[in-house]
């Protein structure tokens, strides 16, 4: 399977606490729920297709407690997202989550290596093994090269602070466009989808001036 993130973001990079003001308040974040002023059914359509795609879902602890505590009360049958997440298979990484506490079913608790547990998940079949939120393994992830796809929906608001997808301190990479991924929607929305082409190194180059041109001079 590919391993995909999925992610909504800010313009300031934000993904801390999209869908609610109590979603998630560590390190005393107050700005929650910034997500919904936004949302449409455009939007609704993108993230649909996400999930079209996924046959597993990986989680860090907070996002699988907190998306556990709400798609279960979704029931109504057409509901595709509620579909997929309630029925298919779902690994959390947590040193400390116990099997019975891990009751959204089916649910596997992964407390190995981290990197080994997502390389043997990978080599599962099926289409995509899925990321959404999980805003510290998503870090770990990126530092391991483990990401296949990054697919974002970039928000028209800044919201100043919060935990950020990409932080300080990254492993630097680049990325490329998968086919003609990108689509602004109604309302100033982006939604992109990205495939690293490489990690720990990125291009440079530099501006001069050429026979009175300014010309780009790539390394």
């Amino acid at each position: 399977m590919l391993l995909s993130v999925n992610i909504f973001v800010s313009l300031d990079g934000v993904m801390q606490g999209p869908g609610t003001p109590d979603e998630d308040r560590s390190g005393g974040f107050d700005r929650g729920g910034w997500l919904v002023p936004h949302a449409s059914t455009h939007t609704n359509e993108v993230v649909e297709s996400w999930f079209r795609q996924a046959d597993a879902f990986l989680f860090g602890r907070t996002s699988f407690g907190l998306l556990g505590g709400y798609w279960p009360k979704v029931t109504e049958p057409d509901n595709l997202i509620a579909t997929k997440l309630n029925t298919l298979r779902k690994y959390v990484v947590s040193s400390t989550l116990t099997d019975d506490e891990a009751d959204w079913s089916p649910t596997t608790v992964l407390r190995g290596d981290l990197a080994d547990e997502v390389r043997r998940l990978k080599e599962l079949p099926g289409e995509e093994l899925q990321v959404h939120g999980s805003w510290k393994l998503v870090q770990t992830l990126h530092q391991a090269g483990l990401v296949d796809v990054y697919r974002l929906l970039q928000y028209p608001v800044i919201v100043g602070t919060g935990k950020r997808l990409f932080l300080d301190g990254s492993t630097p990479a680049m990325f490329a466009p998968v086919d003609e991924s990108m689509r602004v929607l109604p309302g100033g929305v982006v939604s992109l989808t990205l495939k690293p082409t490489s990690l720990g190194t990125i291009s440079a180059g530099t501006y001069t001036v050429d026979e009175g041109r300014s010309v780009p001079v790539r390394d």
